[in-house]
Order: structure tokens, then sequence, then C-alpha cells
């Protein structure tokens, strides 16, 4: 595996953006050190490449990706993964406002708490959030599947269009156009094979515990 290492320490963002773009080209992996919370990280990368910053990272980080997996050893500000197409952004602490918001393919991972909005307008992919989620999760969502570990509070699946959004801690009010069921044995499946693909460790009560959340009919 090809290797590069950038030191982003005082660098400008849109020198690092221009780094990472041509560097992405010629190698099979890139480390990023030092992002002093820069904003706009991997902004439009197209290339299939593994990224791991080591530090936070800001505003849309990830934004309009289209196959890169971006592993953050810190926390995200607003809009992380923003309007990608395919990928995976797996941040270990925290997240702002609009995590994943409008992607239409792909995994956006939090292993921490987000703020509000979490996949709002989101067409497709998937959003996991280890930790709680703010309000109106899952705001004007048009398709995919959000799945939320911790608790959720005001307003989930506000002017939801499509979608699942999927609870197993507490939720504490709907939005409006939105009911909440039951999972099915189905659901409980397909929960399963998608959050063990991402090593996560539930037991079958679990599963059984969720709450799904979706458009009323």
């Amino acid at each position: 595996m090809k290797e590069y290492v950038i030191n982003a320490k005082n660098m400008e963002e849109k020198e690092l953006n221009r780094i990472i773009k041509k560097q992405a080209m010629y190698h099979d992996k890139l480390i990023i050190n030092h992002p002093e919370s820069k904003h706009n990280l991997c902004a439009g990368l197209i290339e299939d490449i593994d990224i791991e910053i080591n530090g936070s990272a800001g505003y849309f980080v990830g934004t309009m990706i289209n196959g890169a997996k971006i592993h953050i050893n810190g926390n995200a500000g607003w809009f992380a993964g923003d309007n990608m197409t395919k990928g995976e952004l797996i941040i270990e602490g925290t997240a702002g406002d609009g995590a994943g918001q409008g992607i239409y393919g792909g995994t956006v991972i939090v292993k921490g708490n987000t703020g509000s909005r979490t996949g709002e307008i989101m067409k497709g992919g998937t959003v996991i959030i280890d930790g709680n989620s703010g309000y109106m999760t899952g705001l004007l969502m048009m398709g995919g599947k959000i799945i939320i570990l911790g608790d959720v509070t005001d307003d989930v699946g506000e002017s939801i269009m499509s979608g699942t959004i999927y609870v197993l801690g507490n939720v504490k009010s709907l939005g409006k156009n939105a009911i909440m069921e039951k999972t099915t044995l189905e659901d409980q499946k397909e929960l399963k094979e998608i959050l063990t693909k991402f090593d996560f460790e539930l037991t079958d009560t679990d599963y059984t515990n969720f709450k799904k959340i979706i458009k009323k009919q």
C-alpha cells in the first residue's frame, strides 16, 4: 500500500485540499496530521482512497466525496459528509449539526453525539449515530436510513417524505408527518447486517427494542 503523510499544521485550507486531491491520484492512503479543525477537508474528492485524519475537522469534512473512506480520530463540525454519493466517513468523536446532510449514498458514522438536523434532506445511504442526536433529526428526509443507538430529542422526522429512522434509545417527540412503529423481523435482520458490518456489538434484545419512524401514510 502506497501511503502519503501530510502535515497540515499552519497550512491554508485551499492549499491542503489541493495537496489532498493531487496525492490521492498516486497513493492508496493519505494520513493527515495536525488538521487544526480546518473546514472543507477532502471536499469533492472522487478517488477511492483511504484517508486518516489525526485530529478534529471543521465544517463540511468529506462534502461531495464519491468513494473515499475517511476516518477521523477526533471531532467534526457542521455538515460532515454533506452530499456524499459513495464512500465512508467515520468520526470517532462528536459531530455538529447536519451530519450526513443530503447524502445520496455511502455511510456516515459518528461514534459520539451529534447536533441538530442529523440526516436532513438525505436521499439515500446510511447515517449511524452511536450516541445521541439533536432536534429535527431526519428533517425533510427523502430516503436512506438513519440509525440512532442513543436518544433523540424533539421533532424526529419533521416533514419526512421517505426513508426510515431507527432509534434504540428514547424519542422525545415526533415531527409533523412522522409516525413511530415497532420494527419487523425483516427490519431487525437488516439492522443487524448493517451494524455488524461496522463492528457494532448489540444483543438480540437490543435489535427487538429498536423503534422505527417513517412517513405517516
